[in-house]
């Protein structure tokens, strides 16, 4: 059994590392309340963005836009969405273990990565996976400038011919105990399907130029939406995370403070044992 003085080290040791977590969990619960009214507020427009493209649609059909263009898959990229930290569970190990899931059932298609998190970016590096493009230290406050600069980047790739498809994987969020791996078609896009009621647009200057402004906005709030849910299931998961590391050190302290009071009276009933015999040996 370890002596008194090496149970009441690891007890302060554990004492230590649950005001660590606990406080992790604390900002994780602040970070992820923020993180869902970000979230939230976005989602209206992301709404009406789909609206206003269903309304063009139907009175323009004939107008086409080069992100809706359909080609032969031979390159494809894989946007891999996960976080820049640990600590979360199995939040980054879950969306790791899809894209490699995913990279071996390319259907002889070429994959190459885009990845956006250090967490995947050092994993696939470490593999010698192929990456086109990193993207790391995003912060927690996701916002429309980061999405619209990975986006336009993105839309590089497709529009030069580079690539012929790009899927993004990543989380959405449910709450903060429930979230679900996405893998989506980013590009191109799917044509948006008319309203069954038309309504007579009067367009200035015309369809064409609005599809040009309103198509990249549309591309950019996808992503930043793919964002903002995998920020929300990042600080989700780490709060829970942490929350059971707080209860597991609650737990362990306990054990180890049964352990602590049972060497404690095994010493003084020693030393009374010692004194006793001693007192007989002596009368």
């Amino acid at each position: 059994m370890p002596s008194l003085a090496d149970i009441n080290r690891r007890i302060k040791s554990v004492k230590n590392t649950q005001q660590i977590t606990k406080a992790m969990e604390m900002v994780s619960a602040a970070k992820l309340r923020r993180a869902q009214e970000r979230l939230e507020a976005a989602r209206p427009y992301g709404h009406k963005l789909t609206e206003m493209l269903e309304n063009l649609a139907a009175v323009a059909a004939d107008t086409n836009h080069p992100l809706f263009e359909k080609r032969p898959v031979q390159k494809r990229a894989l946007v891999v969405i996960a976080g820049d930290k640990g600590l979360a569970g199995s939040y980054n190990a879950n969306v790791i273990r899809r894209a490699e899931g995913f990279l071996k059932s390319g259907n002889d298609v070429e994959t190459h990565l885009i990845t956006v998190g250090k967490r995947t970016r050092d994993y696939f590096t470490r593999r010698s996976a192929p990456i086109l493009k990193s993207y790391a230290e995003l912060g927690d406050q996701v916002d429309i400038l980061k999405a619209q600069t990975i986006s336009r980047e993105i839309m590089g790739y497709y529009l030069s011919g580079e690539v012929d498809e790009i899927m993004v994987l990543g989380t959405r969020f449910i709450s903060a105990m429930t979230r679900s791996i996405t893998l989506e078609t980013f590009l191109p896009i799917e044509p948006p399907v008319g309203k069954a009621e038309v309504t007579n647009y009067i367009f200035e200057p015309d369809a064409a130029s609005i599809f040009a402004n309103l198509v990249p906005r549309y591309v950019a709030n996808s992503l930043l939406m793919s964002l903002l849910e995998s920020s929300a299931s990042e600080h989700g998961a780490r709060m829970v995370a942490m929350g059971a590391a707080s209860t597991n050190a609650r737990d362990m302290i306990g054990r180890l403070t049964l352990i602590r009071n049972r060497a404690r009276q095994a010493a003084i009933t020693k030393e009374i044992s010692e004194i006793v015999g001693g007192a007989e040996a002596l009368s």
